[in-house]
């Protein structure tokens, strides 16, 4: 039943109010008419893996009251693509999901609600991972301490990786055939799940600098500026200043939240855009080169081969093959 709360002056409803109903191979679990628009999507990517799209345009601020009784606790993995949630436990437990953050989570039993605001568009991806899944990867011992916290504990948070970023467009814009559309998801998830969990795979000892949440904003920061200014990017001395630190502190904050460079970072980037030009336009590689900043189009041929060990120009003839038994799947 919806209702109103007097004091937090939001709506509430409970997740067992939303409508649920089978879609092709995923659920689909949505909020009424009348608190607006709001989606999950729930794929089973295998046994010991699922993987959530979420898009919430409410009408009105919300509480969806959720009651979560596993019987092994769950490292649930969150991206923010967009705008931002709150997730209020009753045990005082408090998260917030914000857009270009990744918040690693693990759950057993937990009661509260996830709080959206009015007419505020929010994006999220989420993957949970059980114990098996942490064994088969992480092995015992490692798979015990992710695990070991109750209720809902906090494990990392930081800026969401570009090549993880990346990850979860292909995800998004999935347009592999049917037969095939589970494999190219599952193989998306796992790279994105490698790149947002290397930190907790890092040898704590070994990594004595601290950094707070101002450095994860900075990191952040100078992501965001690469991310939209790849094609004429600032050198590492510009983008130190443009972000308030200096050029040792970020190269640290990099190896810190990205595990690369600021150089390997924007590589990364000019990559994957050309990439994505090249599947979806068809263009000619001096084209492509130049739109992700690239003078020569050799040079820019040349990191190409070594980035995805295929040429550029023989990509466009590969994916038209391909293309040809593909039909879009929509999400």
């Amino acid at each position: 039943m919806q209702t109103r709360s007097a004091t937090t002056r939001r709506w509430s409803i409970s997740s067992d109010e939303l409508q649920l109903h089978q879609k092709n191979d995923c659920l689909q679990q949505s909020l009424p008419e009348d608190l607006g628009v709001g989606r999950s999507t729930i794929f089973q990517l295998d046994q010991d893996l699922s993987y959530i799209e979420t898009r919430y345009t409410p009408s009105k601020d919300i509480a969806v009251l959720t009651q979560i009784d596993y019987q092994e606790p769950r490292l649930v993995i969150t991206l923010g693509l967009k705008g931002q949630s709150r997730f209020s436990g009753n045990q005082g437990d408090d998260i917030v999901f914000r857009e270009g953050y990744t918040a690693i989570t693990t759950i057993q039993s937990s009661i509260g609600e996830r709080q959206y605001q009015a007419h505020k568009p929010t994006m999220q991806l989420r993957f949970a991972l059980s114990k098996n899944w942490l064994v088969r990867y992480f092995g015992e011992s490692k798979a015990a301490q992710l695990l070991c916290k109750t209720g809902t504990q906090l494990l990392n948070y930081q800026p969401t990786s570009p090549q993880a970023m990346y990850a979860a467009q292909q995800l998004l814009n999935c347009n592999v055939s049917t037969e095939t559309s589970r494999i190219f998801m599952h193989g998306q998830a796992m790279s994105l799940l490698a790149f947002e969990l290397s930190p907790l795979s890092e040898d704590k000892r070994r990594n004595l600098t601290r950094f707070d949440q101002k450095d994860a904003a900075i990191a952040k920061l100078a992501r965001d500026i690469l991310l939209r200014e790849f094609r004429n990017p600032p050198s590492v001395e510009e983008l130190s200043k443009r972000v308030g630190t200096n050029q040792f502190k970020l190269k640290q904050l990099f190896h810190h939240f990205f595990s690369n460079t600021p150089y390997g970072l924007l590589l990364e980037i000019r990559m994957n855009n050309a990439y994505q030009l090249l599947e979806t336009t068809g263009c000619q590689v001096s084209v492509a080169a130049d739109l992700v900043g690239y003078s020569h189009a050799s040079n820019f041929s040349a990191a190409f081969i070594k980035h995805f060990g295929i040429s550029p120009k023989a990509l466009p003839k590969t994916l038209r093959n391909v293309h040809e038994t593909r039909s879009p799947r929509n999400i």
